[in-house]
């Protein structure tokens, strides 16, 4: 898996581009805590949950299917105001389940691990892209500050979050221009 702080930080990119109408504590962290969840079945291992059982590590909590659940449930639970079902609660799920969809698709593309099951709970398959890129980050608070971790979050800072916040500059400034172009488009 990317590190935490990488999912962490391209989740923070993707809130700041996501709107002006919502930029709140609330949209922050609910954000980043869908893109972190999915990790939260590390937590098996310490309870006897097999890795490539389906509620393992990469397994159920990886797929999209239960972004789509998340989604559903933050745009309903946290963004309340907005009338479910409407276009703008439908933004919200869509946002949420791409932030947490995020993660799984990230993972498949490291060069670790016993892959993703992407299309839990329908099949138990995991995968893994053909182009694997992503060393693998160490899974353990000591781990993380090993030789190990420094050479992933390394590599992640030059090949993730520098692209990221590139592509989020070049986005805010086009999203500017174009409401300089077309001031009334933008109320």
């Amino acid at each position: 898996m990317p590190t935490t702080t990488t999912h962490a930080i391209l989740a923070a990119t993707a809130a700041k581009a996501f709107g002006e109408q919502d930029k709140t504590l609330r949209l922050w962290c609910v954000t980043i805590a869908l893109s972190l969840l999915p990790d939260a079945d590390t937590l098996g291992f310490l309870l006897g949950v097999p890795y490539g059982d389906s509620l393992g590590h990469r397994g159920f909590f990886h797929s999209p299917s239960f972004s789509l659940v998340l989604g559903i449930f933050c745009a309903t639970a946290f963004f309340s105001h907005h009338r479910p079902l409407s276009r703008t609660w439908w933004k919200y799920v869509a946002f949420f389940f791409v932030v947490g969809a995020s993660h799984g698709v990230l993972d498949a593309f490291t060069d670790g691990g016993f892959g993703v099951a992407l299309l839990a709970p329908f099949s138990d398959a995991r995968y893994f892209s053909p182009w694997r890129p992503i060393p693998v980050a160490p899974i353990g608070f000591g781990a993380a500050f090993s030789g190990w971790g420094g050479r992933v979050i390394g590599w992640e800072i030059v090949h993730l979050w520098v692209p990221a916040f590139a592509a989020l500059a070049g986005f805010l400034i086009a999203r500017r221009r174009l409401r300089r172009a077309h001031p009334q488009r933008s109320r």
